[in-house]
């Protein structure tokens, strides 16, 4: 299927690694020209490289930007890079994220600001710069990463889905807003995934394998899968390959919804 995106300007956040590097390639595969947000210089690079490899038989393009989105500029720096680099702004995803297991009685004041800082109000800038010169040009797509933790909120990620459930809320305001002016915005929840989160040491896996008492990350990861109907976790580009559908010309009318892509893990039907 041609997802109509080809040449139409990309801004990843969270693009480093996992579903926002997973997403970025897929983009560039599909002709599109990506701007890549992460901190970390090296991995943003790797990524980046890897995006092009992609997109360098049908013209994808790739570039990096260095950016923590928490800072207060960062959507007005997204949008200029974009600009400046990509020639405009017509698809962003707001996926950059961090999570960790523990009890709710554990979580300190500063983490909960540290989780609304980037699971709400870095969105909120990212959309209120782009939003705009999106509708001015009458076609936009926005698309911003949850959680099934947004739906049904995990006792052992409580920050976490707190802010994912402000995120939901932030999103359905957004497409209210602009969908009548060719701005579609939606919300993807992924489920667990087989990403730097998850996998990377210390990551939740281990975090999970010292709350359970599993023997080992195998075993965890095992336990794990089997949670959910589909028997495993998700891979990376599982939820990249749904956000992208919702990124391209035929999501010409899905507006304000918020997509499970748990393999059926949160028994909701909304």
């Amino acid at each position: 299927m041609d997802l109509g995106i080809a040449g139409r300007g990309c801004v990843v956040t969270g693009a480093s690694r996992g579903i926002g590097r997973a997403l970025a390639a897929l983009l560039c595969a599909e002709g599109a020209a990506v701007l890549l947000v992460g901190r970390d210089d090296q991995q943003l690079a790797a990524a980046v490289a890897e995006a092009e490899r992609a997109g360098e038989e049908v013209g994808g393009r790739a570039a990096g930007l260095a950016l923590d989105v928490t800072e207060d500029d960062a959507g007005e720096r997204m949008l200029a890079a974009a600009e400046e680099r990509l020639g405009s702004l017509d698809v962003l995803v707001n996926n950059a994220g961090f999570a960790h297991w523990r009890d709710l009685d554990d979580v300190p004041d500063e983490d909960w600001r540290a989780q609304y800082e980037v699971s709400v109000m870095a969105p909120l800038r990212a959309m209120r710069a782009a939003a705009p010169a999106m509708a001015e040009r009458g076609w936009g797509r926005i698309v911003n990463v949850c959680s099934t933790a947004a739906k049904r909120p995990s006792s052992l990620m409580p920050e976490y889905s707190v802010a994912k459930a402000a995120e939901l809320s932030l999103s359905r305001l957004f497409a209210d807003r602009y969908a009548g002016r060719g701005v579609l915005v939606n919300a993807i929840c992924p489920g667990p995934t087989e990403s730097e989160m998850w996998m990377a040491a210390g990551g939740l896996l281990d975090q999970s394998q010292a709350l359970s008492g599993a023997g080992s990350r195998e075993q965890a990861l095992a336990e794990a899968g089997a949670k959910r109907p589909i028997g495993r976790l998700a891979d990376p580009g599982e939820i990249a390959a749904a956000i992208a559908f919702l990124c391209s010309e035929r999501a010409s009318y899905v507006a304000g919804a918020a997509w499970s892509v748990d393999g059926g893990t949160v028994q909701v039907i909304v």
